[in-house]
C-alpha cells in the first residue's frame, strides 16, 4: 500500500486572530527598522516592537524646521534629537566667547616671551616668575589697600619695566652672545631663586584675591559673561595691541624690528644694541607683570603659579612661530580653543593633554610654526 502523505497542521492561532496577522506585523516592523537604520535579530521577542514604532513615528516628522544630519535620514526626514536648537546654539556661543576672552589674557602672557626671544634670541625660562610676582603685587595691594586689581595694572607697568631694567643689568647682559646652554642655565636658576624668595617671604600657601565684581555675571541672550574675566580680556587686548602699534609705528619698535633683523647690520648703522636689548627685555617683563596683575583673581596666587602659564606660553609661541607677535596672538586664541572644548566635552583635568598633544604634532610636522617662520624676521608686524 503506498504511503499516504498526511496533510500538514495548520498553525494555531489565537483566538480572533486574522490568520497571517502575525506575519504582515513582523515585515511592517522590519520595514521600519531597515528605514530607520537598524538590525533586529529574526527571532528577537516582539515586545521591542513599540519601541521601534515609537522611533519611526519620530522619523515620519516632517523636515521642514530642521536640519537632517544623520546618514540614516531618508529624504525630507529628520530625526529632532539631531536638529541644531537654540540650546546647542547657547552652548557654541558660550565656548566661543569662553575662547576670545581667554585667547586675549594667552596673548599677554605670551606676546612678552615672543618678544624678547626675537630680538634677544633669548629663550627666558624665568618668564611666568614675572608673572608670579605681578600675581602677589595683585593679592598684596589688594590686602593693604583694598585697591582693585585692574586699577593696579596702571602701576604694574612701569614697576616691572623698572624690573626688567634692573634683571637685564644684573643678569641677561651677560649671557646675551653666550651659547644656548648658558642662557637656559642662567633663566632656569633665575626661575629657581625667584620662586623661593616667593616661598620664604610669603610662604607656600595658595592665597586668593576677590574683587568685588568677580561674582558678577552678565548676560547676553543665554551667553553668560563674568565681568572680572571680560575685563581683564579688554585691558590684556588693549596691552597686546598697543605693543604691536609701538613695534610697527615708533621709532623706538622699527630700531627693535631692525636689530631683530640682523644685530650686525644695526651695529654697522649706528644703533646701539646693548640698549635695544635692554629696552625689548624690560618691556617684556613689563608686559608678563601686567599680564600677572590681570589673572590674579582668577587664579590662586602660589610661588609657583607661573609654571602653569610659561609652559601655555611656549605652546603659544611655537605655534605662532618663535619671534611671530601676530602668530603668538592667533596662537593663543587656537590654544584656548583646544582648552575649551577639551574641557567642555572632557573635563578640566584633561585639557592640559590636547593642546600639549596639538604642541607635539605641531613640533613634528611644522617645527617653524603654524605660520612658517623662523625667528622674528619681522617679528610678525
Amino acid at each position: 500500500m503506498a504511503a499516504q502523505a498526511r496533510p500538514r497542521p495548520r498553525a494555531v492561532g489565537r483566538p480572533g486572530e486574522v490568520p497571517g496577522s502575525r506575519h504582515v506585523a513582523r515585515s511592517a516592523g522590519r520595514l521600519d527598522d531597515q528605514r530607520l537604520g537598524r538590525e533586529v535579530l529574526r527571532d528577537r521577542s516582539e515586545r521591542q516592537r513599540p519601541r521601534a514604532a515609537l522611533h519611526a513615528a519620530v522619523a515620519e516628522r516632517a523636515a521642514g524646521d530642521g536640519v537632517a544630519g544623520g546618514v540614516h535620514d531618508a529624504p525630507g526626514e529628520v530625526d529632532p534629537a539631531r536638529r541644531l536648537g537654540p540650546a546647542q546654539i547657547g552652548v557654541l556661543t558660550q565656548l566661543v566667547v569662553a575662547t576670545v576672552l581667554l585667547g586675549g589674557i594667552y596673548a599677554l602672557i605670551s606676546v612678552g616671551l615672543t618678544l624678547i626671544f626675537g630680538i634677544m634670541r633669548v629663550v627666558n625660562f624665568a618668564h611666568g616668575e614675572f608673572l608670579m610676582l605681578g600675581m602677589y603685587l595683585a593679592f598684596w595691594a589688594f590686602v593693604a589697600f583694598t585697591a582693585d586689581p585692574y586699577f593696579v595694572v596702571v602701576v604694574a607697568i612701569p614697576l616691572f619695566f623698572v624690573v626688567g631694567l634692573v634683571v637685564y643689568g644684573l643678569v641677561m647682559r651677560g649671557v646675551i652672545h653666550a651659547s644656548h646652554n648658558v642662557q637656559i642655565f642662567t633663566t632656569v636658576g633665575l626661575s629657581t631663586v625667584l620662586q623661593n624668595v616667593a616661598l620664604v617671604a610669603w610662604s607656600g600657601d595658595f592665597r586668593y584675591v576677590r574683587p568685588w565684581h568677580l561674582s558678577t555675571v552678565l548676560r547676553a541672550g543665554s551667553t553668560i559673561f563674568n565681568l572680572t574675566q571680560v575685563v581683564a580680556s579688554l585691558i590684556a587686548v588693549a596691552l597686546t595691541l598697543t605693543l604691536v602699534a609701538f613695534m610697527k609705528w615708533t621709532h623706538a619698535g622699527r630700531v627693535m624690528r631692525a636689530t631683530a633683523q640682523d644685530r650686525d647690520a644695526a651695529t654697522l648703522m649706528g644703533i646701539d644694541t646693548d640698549r635695544v636689548y635692554r629696552l625689548t627685555f624690560a618691556i617684556g617683563i613689563a608686559a608678563v607683570g601686567a599680564a600677572g596683575v590681570l589673572v590674579a583673581p582668577l587664579y590662586s596666587v602660589y610661588p609657583t603659579a607661573g609654571l602653569q602659564f610659561v609652559l601655555l606660553s611656549y605652546v603659544v609661541v611655537v605655534l605662532g612661530g618663535l619671534g611671530d607677535m601676530l602668530g603668538a596672538m592667533i596662537g593663543s586664541l587656537i590654544v584656548a580653543a583646544v582648552e575649551v572644548a577639551g574641557s567642555y566635552l572632557f573635563g578640566a583635568a584633561w585639557k592640559e593633554i590636547f593642546y600639549f598633544i596639538l604642541f607635539i604634532l605641531v613640533l613634528g610636522f611644522r617645527p617653524a610654526g603654524l605660520f612658517g617662520q623662523r625667528g622674528a624676521g619681522t617679528l610678525g608686524v
